[in-house]
């Protein structure tokens, strides 16, 4: 029998009562004088010599100490609007949030420049000492930064700007996202549906359905352009105009620095890509034959290739999820053992639910959760798969300091995209006929080709829309058109109907936090290849292997990562070509099968 997880996620093990929640008050109001008390220690700190570094050691613990309150009611939050985007007090406290981390800003800006003052063999002694030795790695970050940016008045001034221009936007895209209803006629009900409701149409066995969701969802948006392209040119241009003031002319310097990567990986990993894509456009094409059309349409991706869905209620999704699990390593599979049955995971399927899906960490529980729209299909499998990886990646990292786990987001994307390729090849391999094994070969062959072209249109539209608002702002229209552009680049001639309004849609381009979350995903998909493709040939002896990879993920750049756990020198071709090979050859097997019918 299939055990019964809940649903619905517990937050009440973290604050009782939600966003009114009197702990949760109470943790609020104790920050601010936390945060007082910690830039006055910093005002008074000396570092003049190596005895010092015991005195820095106690100023870390406190950032330290702040640091995870901050993440523990960021995450808090974070649930709480997502679950009900009609939550106004959550909304409330989510401002609150901004203002405490534009005051905690100061602290790391002033850390930052009192490293930047010391001589060079001054912060090396200083490092050689015990109590610091641990965060070499970090401190030198952070000094590095230093170099990089303004005087620390003028990088204050900008993060008290961020809270009520640059953070207020992307919560503002949250807020119009949140609000927007689109209604679509299924299996003969007219329904009423949040975007990712409608999304989840997309999938749906019945031409007509996913066709009106995705035309219903285009017209919503065309409705809303104007209020969507003025958010996403505020958020660019508050970016570029900091940019500027600091010296920086390439937007990609930012969100390299941030992944910890060279320029020259990124370019090595697209430029394989770029030479790989006929089989991927070929897929497509074919595809798009089952369905009577030359090129493959956009409400058309997701569709079923057999007239018989497979779908997982969510235990049996879940079972299905730990069933593999276990084959790959026990502490795996007891960890999410215990994400079902404490209820880390918000997966049900109802309204009034932020679209897409994510997992976010609340560090002084040890705990994270998860955040997804459930509904049975292999996809949404897949998708819980991969944040149950991102889950794994923080629990791997307990051991560390908390100083010492702020890993970059092609690593993560590489822990989540591993936990995915584990379900998503058993689910392949287990199938029991030609039919079943084709449609789910396809399932898997879709991610590659989110990570391969999808993921590239977002890439080459983000890189051209900073370089166009670098002149001023752009109109709804030319976004649509860039993002139309794009996608027909990326998906190399094999795409029919486009998306025009992608760049409304894709919460990724209004993250504030973080530039450019695309290629960190393409990046995170290539890379679990290789540890995959290691997994596979020493069976449950990897786990601990790969918990070390995991840990080291925080502490290093994503060059040195590859050359010490997998002996790879990644600003090569030749290493992603690897990874890729393996994609092709899904594709030979799905053509073989479709020949074979």
């Amino acid at each position: 029998m299939t055990t019964h997880y809940p649903e619905v996620w517990d937050l009440d093990v973290f604050f009782e009562g939600g966003s009114t929640s009197p702990a949760f008050r109470a943790h609020m109001d104790a920050i601010p004088a936390q945060i007082d008390r910690l830039t006055q220690t910093l005002q008074q700190l000396q570092l003049t010599s190596a005895s010092d570094a015991t005195h820095l050691r106690d100023v870390l613990e406190n950032i330290a100490s702040v640091s995870m309150q901050l993440r523990q009611a960021g995450g808090f939050i974070s649930c709480l609007t997502a679950q009900n985007t009609q939550d106004k007090e959550a909304l409330l406290r989510q401002g609150e949030l901004s203002t405490l981390r534009a005051k905690f800003a100061p602290v790391h800006l002033t850390l930052q420049q009192l490293l930047h003052a010391l001589n060079d063999d001054v912060f090396t002694q200083l490092l050689a000492q015990e109590p610091l030795a641990e965060f070499t790695f970090i401190l030198t970050e952070m000094r590095d930064a230093a170099k990089l940016e303004l005087s620390q008045k003028e990088e204050e001034l900008i993060s008290a700007l961020a809270v009520d221009g640059y953070e207020a936007w992307g919560q503002y895209y949250n807020l119009l996202i949140g609000d927007l209803k689109v209604q679509v006629e299924v299996d003969g009900e007219m329904q009423t549906l949040s975007v990712g409701q409608a999304n989840n149409l997309s999938s749906h066995p019945d031409a007509s359905v996913r066709k009106a969701a995705f035309e219903a969802l285009e017209h919503v948006f065309t409705e809303r352009e104007e209020f969507f392209a003025k958010v996403l040119n505020h958020l660019g241009g508050f970016r570029l105009a900091t940019y500027e003031k600091r010296g920086w002319d390439n937007v990609l310097d930012e969100p390299l620095r941030i992944n910890r990567m060279q320029q020259q990986t990124l370019d090595a990993m697209w430029q394989a890509i770029s030479n790989h894509k006929a089989p991927f456009a070929s897929f497509l094409q074919k595809k798009a034959k089952l369905f009577g059309r030359e090129q493959m349409d956009w409400y058309n991706f997701d569709a079923p290739i057999t007239e018989t869905v497979s779908t997982m209620p969510y235990s049996e999704g879940a079972q299905f999820i730990l069933t593999q699990f276990e084959k790959f390593g026990p502490e795996l599979a007891n960890f999410t053992r215990t994400a079902f049955e404490d209820g880390w995971i918000e997966a049900e399927n109802r309204d009034n639910k932020r679209p897409g899906g994510f997992c976010t960490g609340l560090p002084m529980s040890e705990q994270s959760r998860i955040f997804m729209t459930y509904s049975g299909t292999m996809s949404n499998v897949s998708t819980l798969a991969h944040e149950l990886g991102h889950a794994f990646h923080s629990y791997a990292l307990r051991p560390v300091h908390p100083l010492n786990r702020s890993y970059a987001m092609n690593v993560a994307e590489t822990a989540s995209t591993f936990a995915e390729m584990i379900v998503a090849d058993a689910a392949v391999q287990a199938a029991k006929t030609d039919a079943e094994k084709l449609s789910l070969l396809e399932d898997k062959i879709q991610r590659s080709v989110a990570f391969f072209m999808n993921i590239h249109a977002r890439f080459l539209f983000e890189t051209r829309f900073y370089e166009e608002r670098k002149q001023g702002v752009v109109s709804a229209a030319r976004l649509n058109e860039l993002m139309t552009e794009a996608q027909q680049e990326a998906f190399a001639g094999a795409l029919g109907e486009a998306h025009p309004h992608f760049w409304a849609s894709k919460m990724h381009f209004y993250i504030t936090g973080v530039p450019f979350y695309n290629f960190p995903y393409t990046f995170g998909y290539l890379f679990s290849l290789s540890i995959y493709a290691l997994a596979q040939q020493q069976g449950t002896s990897f786990e601990q292997k790969y918990m070390a990879l995991l840990r080291d993920t925080a502490v290093m750049t994503v060059e040195e990562l590859a050359l010490k756990h997998l002996g790879e020198d990644i600003t090569t071709v030749d290493f992603w070509e690897k990874g890729i090979a393996l994609c092709v050859a899904d594709v030979e097997e799905f053509t073989r099968l479709i020949q074979k019918g």
